[in-house]
């Protein structure tokens, strides 16, 4: 089973904080998590000189008074007792994210997802996919409930046991159910076999729902739900959502490559997309840890 052990969660100063760290609690009823990280990133701590100088008493040091303040909500979300570190730093948020994800070795990010609070979501999107490990983003004014209902799209790669295995771990644990999703195609050159579109389609989930069984039987599971949709005229994102919507999923787990495993940096098409249409459903991006490597190695030199 994939383990948590070193989390790493970006802070902003907003009520998005609230959310982010009241899920954060839930969590660790969850996750045997060893440590926090809680990361905030200002373009700039320092305040000009000519203000410095005529109002010295103003305040602390602006990094210390953040940490401060991160504190303060740390305590009042209940996570006081935790074992955790708060980072201060300055620089460009998005590489300064990822390059203290890979400084103190995380096996996940937790971000924020904004709807209507200050902040286009940008930082939440470009980290998705360049972080070199799994992600999970908290939509905005998400409310604490037990996980009770899981979403798991599927095509049967490696990715995707990897994911139920992550999936069915934690509703074991917060006694949930997970719903298996696979969507498929009819292959362009179907004609060629003297099948009609519907023939194939049909056969395509005959095929589908072999898979699945061997799915199920690796996991040892007698009665695996699993979904099926053909892809016709929309992204398999909106499918996802579609479904996820109509059994009120408390949150969606995929891997961020399928079939088609890459090493670019980027997610593969399902995932990027699903981060950037799904703001109301919390979203698990899986990815194997390092797999971005390449991208720290070119953008920091280290």
């Amino acid at each position: 089973m994939k383990t948590f052990d070193k989390i790493l969660v970006g802070l902003d100063l907003t009520e998005m904080d609230q959310t982010i760290l009241k899920n954060v609690k839930e969590l660790c009823t969850l996750l045997d998590i060893k440590k926090w990280y809680f990361v905030h990133v200002s373009k700039d701590l320092t305040l000009p000189k000519d203000i410095t100088d005529k109002y010295p008493d103003l305040l602390a040091p602006l990094d210390e008074s953040i940490k401060n303040s991160l504190e303060k909500e740390i305590k009042e979300a209940g996570l006081e007792e935790e074992n955790y570190e708060i980072l201060i730093k300055e620089g460009n948020p998005v590489e300064t994210m990822l390059r203290w994800s890979k400084i103190k070795d995380v096996d996940l990010l937790i971000m924020g997802r904004k709807i209507e609070l200050k902040g286009s979501g940008s930082l939440a999107k470009d980290l998705a996919l360049k972080s070199p490990t799994s992600i999970l983003f908290i939509p905005e004014g998400f409310s604490i409930k037990p996980i009770r209902n899981i979403v798991v799209p599927i095509d049967f790669s490696d990715y995707s046991h990897t994911t139920l295995e992550v999936a069915l771990s934690l509703a074991n644990k917060s006694g949930g159910k997970v719903t298996c999703y696979h969507i498929y195609d009819v292959p362009a050159g179907y004609s060629k076999t003297g099948k009609s579109y519907e023939e194939f389609s049909q056969i395509m989930l005959e095929n589908a729902k072999k898979d699945c069984n061997k799915l199920a039987q690796k996991f040892n599971l007698s009665n695996m739900t699993c979904e099926y949709n053909l892809r016709k005229d929309k992204h398999e994102s909106q499918y996802v959502m579609e479904l996820a919507k109509e059994l009120q999923a408390d949150l969606i787990i995929m891997g961020s490559r399928g079939r088609t495993d890459s090493s670019a940096i980027l997610l593969g098409s399902v995932a990027e997309r699903l981060v950037q249409v799904n703001n109301i459903i919390p979203t698990l991006i899986l990815k194997k840890k390092g797999e971005s490597l390449g991208f720290f190695e070119a953008l920091f030199k280290l």
